[in-house]
């Protein structure tokens, strides 16, 4: 299948989906009453949101998978193989982007858990903060055995090279990055389309940089991710009529961390999801400031994105303005591929 074609028609199926889904899932999401319970301890203003239904992440998970299922049998019964390509290890790329989906799903499978516990149990706080870890964990650990096993424990470090077997610092890199990508993602989820939009150029810029590092199914995800969060926008943008809850920001998070694998490059989440790293920065910032200093604060509210509402910045400016500076750090990633 024609490269172009194949990256257009995923984005363009994952959109659909997800957007035709909206149709039918945040009418059956009322109607069940998953709706979003708004803490005390955030913005005042958040009060009006109560009720808004939440877990409206299945929408883009199904989009991106039904896109990803579409494309690559569309491929394999034209007699091709676009996943593996013609210089790339088979098993090696079939491994990285299947068990990658898997650990997408996984997580996101606990984040629904997390979801049903608050709106169906009525438990504010949902999964406590050592269960989720604890789940997470093993989620995390799980995929590294299978890159381990697939023999892809290097990784490629723009303006060095790709390094050999990193041996157990392959896994100890690989549960800090991934534990904290996933948790920083689902700290960017505090705004009206800030987290989907977000992930859409996260996602745009991993479509360059797999078909920069020849791999075209790593590609097809990355456009069936942002076909997704697009469509998904259609219902998330202010004033959102859905929330994606844990169940989508985890997805998202797993998604990001499996495409930067999936290129060789778990480093690249840094410029490329600069936005999850200051979010992420700014909660960790916070909380040990706090500690140290017996209740003062850096921030107004972290994560940051709430710092800048408490300081009378509108959700829509918040969005553009962090997404905006996200570009910037994809093309900064893009970059480093290309030159690098």
């Amino acid at each position: 299948m024609n490269t172009y074609l194949a990256f257009a028609l995923s984005a363009v199926i994952a959109f659909g989906v997800t957007a035709i889904l909206g149709i039918v899932m945040v009418p059956w999401l009322r109607r069940l009453k998953f709706g979003q319970t708004i803490l005390d301890i955030g913005p005042k203003w958040h009060k009006s949101k109560q009720g808004t239904p939440t877990m409206g992440g299945l929408m883009f998970i199904i989009g991106t998978l039904t896109a990803v299922a579409v494309v690559f049998l569309t491929d394999k019964l034209k007699g091709s193989d676009i996943i593996a390509g013609d210089n790339l290890v088979r098993s090696a790329m079939y491994t990285k982007l299947f068990s990658g989906l898997i650990m997408a799903l996984t997580l996101a499978l606990i984040g629904f858990v997390d979801d049903y516990i608050k709106v169906v149990k009525k438990r504010n706080l949902g999964l406590t903060a050592r269960q989720k870890t604890m789940m997470q964990l093993l989620v995390i650990i799980a995929y590294l055995g299978s890159l381990r096993l697939a023999g892809c424990t290097f990784m490629f470090i723009p303006f060095y090279g790709s390094t050999g077997d990193l041996g157990i610092f392959f896994f100890l890199f690989g549960i800090v990055l991934i534990y904290g990508a996933t948790n920083a993602v689902n700290f960017t989820d505090g705004v009206d389309g800030l987290c989907s939009s977000v992930t859409l150029s996260s996602a745009a810029a991993f479509i360059v940089i797999a078909f920069m590092r020849n791999n075209l199914g790593a590609g097809i995800v990355a456009a069936a991710l942002a076909g997704a969060c697009a469509g998904f926008l259609i219902w998330n943008w202010n004033p959102a009529k859905v929330f994606m809850g844990d169940t989508g920001s985890m997805f998202l998070g797993g998604m990001v961390v499996a495409l930067a694998y999936a290129v060789d490059c778990p480093l690249i989440l840094l410029p490329v999801g600069l936005i999850y790293f200051i979010e992420g920065l700014s909660d960790v910032l916070q909380i040990g400031y706090f500690k140290l200093t017996n209740g003062k604060r850096i921030f107004k509210m972290a994560p940051i994105h709430h710092h800048f509402e408490m300081s009378g910045w509108k959700e829509k400016k918040i969005v553009v303005v962090f997404t905006a500076v996200n570009i910037i750090g994809c093309a900064v990633g893009i970059a480093f591929i290309r030159f690098g």
